[in-house]
């Protein structure tokens, strides 16, 4: 090549070639070009169509510059490179013409405007929730050399703020897809899974919300006040001491007994808030104090419009079981005291075993696992049961998850046992009235529990359901009987959970209820008077 030329450039044809054929595919490496001579001038791009890869080289050009991939009519402007129609932008090449030759200019953008341009497209297949596009835009930003989870961590920057009652499965999710991916993925394609599931489910939980904006007041950090604020459903002073706290430099190691004590004050939104408080601090702990911010304020603004169920009939000897509880209970806790039992019969049992709380832990932690196991299914079937009878499989997860956060979190507060193992013999007792007890659980049995949990978590990396709610509540529930077994290898419970699992992920999961929707509808009006 001439000494004038860059040596960025690279010829690809001579200028009469071009005039002739007036299309033409270069091809160099693994990219394949195409070069169009229209009567604006000479344009070149990408021959792949960046939605579906289909080639363009057959496309339909119109008005000199506007050329459509006929598979799906996306129309892209080849002189300013503007989408007309679809999402991805097309790759184009500049084009210079010297001695009678067709150079093109094939040097990449720098990778800081690459990454920052990924970002920016993800940022509009977020908004949409465009999941392939979401994760072609996550390919992007990995082969522009940065790392996808920073596209993890822009979509918790981009929803913080979206969520009108707080934190979502989405975020609860997130660590336990990404412990996935970490231990077990293998291949490029396995290692986007979990970014992309977990950036999608933002995107799902936050599309088409507008902006809720969070309090700005601050105030100098205090344990006891943030619990006060969040019980007195405060969100103006609960966000104010979190936002001190992050002013003063804290961080969740001294925030987290205090979200612990507000999450476990009461029984309250199906255990989800001592979930989400373990499930922030991982999340926490793997992206890092930049995302404290983002991460803390959902979670607070969760806390404060928790539907605190101990406060309605079903569970009213919660209260009075808690005041009663002195850890001196000297009864043994035994699992089978448990499965059947009432609310307030379990809390009893509970109150009566209470000198051990590591035993009973396992004892109540064995009897939601039977419980789980003897989900009666024929419950979600029934079309004219009442709203109260609308219970189904994924109900009977939560008694699973919210064990699985009550050791991990008091084990960090031990002052909050009581609270956690009151709150189990709640769940233990509310699933009473939807057992079968005549699943045959041989039929489910397994050799190796463990072994089926890891099969099913690999399984994952392809799940097939089409609602995020459902991959994310089997990850949850397999990611938390995984940590249990592990720390409890001879426990008596795991081969029931393992069948339990087994049992859930070969039966039928009913997620749309039309008939019962509407029976239950039309009884509600009627009787409005």
């Amino acid at each position: 090549m001439s000494r004038s030329v860059p040596s960025s450039l690279v010829k690809v044809c001579t200028r009469a070639d071009l005039d002739a054929r007036k299309r033409l595919i270069f091809k160099h490496g693994r990219k394949q070009i195409v070069l169009f001579q229209t009567e604006r001038g000479i344009y070149a791009c990408n021959n792949r169509c960046p939605h579906e890869g289909y080639p363009l080289n057959v496309g339909t050009l119109s008005d000199g510059r506007v050329l459509t991939c006929n598979w799906h009519n996306w129309k892209f402007d080849l002189e300013s490179g503007e989408t007309l129609v679809g999402g991805d932008e097309l790759r184009r090449y500049s084009v210079t013409v010297r001695d009678g030759a067709v150079w093109l200019d094939l040097s990449d953008a720098p990778m800081e405007k690459r990454r920052a341009q990924a970002l920016k497209n993800l940022r509009e297949a977020f908004d949409d929730y465009e999941y392939d596009r979401i994760a072609r835009e996550l390919a992007r930003l990995q082969l522009a050399g940065a790392d996808p989870l920073e596209g993890l961590k822009q979509a918790i920057g981009w929803s913080h703020d979206r969520l009108e009652f707080g934190m979502t499965h989405a975020q609860a999710a997130a660590p336990d897809w990404l412990n996935l991916g970490q231990r077990r993925a293998k291949g490029a394609a396995k290692q986007l899974v979990p970014v992309l599931e977990a950036v999608a489910h933002f995107a799902w939980d936050t599309l088409r919300e507008p902006v809720y904006p969070y309090p700005r007041k601050v105030r100098t950090f205090d344990g006891p006040g943030l619990v006060a604020a969040i019980e007195a459903e405060d969100e103006t002073g609960a966000v104010a001491f979190v936002r001190g706290a992050l002013k003063e430099g804290l961080g969740f190691a001294e925030l987290g007994p205090w979200l612990s004590r507000a999450a476990l004050a009461h029984y309250q939104d199906f255990g989800h808030s001592i979930i989400y408080v373990y499930k922030t601090r991982q999340l926490a702990e793997r992206l890092g104090p930049e995302l404290l911010e983002p991460l803390l304020l959902p979670l607070v603004r969760n806390l404060v419009y928790a539907q605190r169920e101990d406060l309605i009939p079903e569970f009213k000897s919660y209260g009075a079981t808690l005041a009663a509880w002195d850890g001196r209970g000297s009864a043994p806790a035994r699992p089978e005291d448990f499965r059947g039992a009432s609310v307030t019969a379990a809390l009893q049992r509970a109150r009566a075993a209470s000198g051990d709380p590591a035993a009973l832990y396992q004892a109540l932690l064995d009897a939601l696992a039977w419980n789980f196991l003897h989900y009666d299914t024929a419950v979600q079937e029934r079309t004219d049961n009442p709203v109260s009878r609308n219970i189904g499989w994924l109900d009977f997860t939560h008694g699973i998850t919210f064990a699985n956060a009550v050791r991990a979190q008091c084990g960090r507060t031990p002052a909050l046992w009581p609270q956690g193992l009151a709150q189990m013999a709640c769940f233990a007792g509310r699933n009473a009235g939807f057992l079968d007890p005549e699943v045959d659980a041989a039929e489910w049995r397994v050799a190796e529990p463990l072994a089926l949990v890891d099969a099913a978590l690999d399984r994952l990396f392809d799940h097939g359901e089409i609602e995020h709610i459902v991959a994310c509540h089997y990850l949850k529930t397999l990611t938390a009987a995984r940590e249990e077994m592990r720390a409890a290898p001879q426990a008596r419970w795991a081969p029931t959970l393992a069948a339990a699992l087994n049992r859930l992920l070969h039966s039928p999961l009913k997620r749309r209820h039309a008939l019962r929707t509407a029976h239950q509808a039309l009884s509600f009006v009627a009787q409005e008077g």
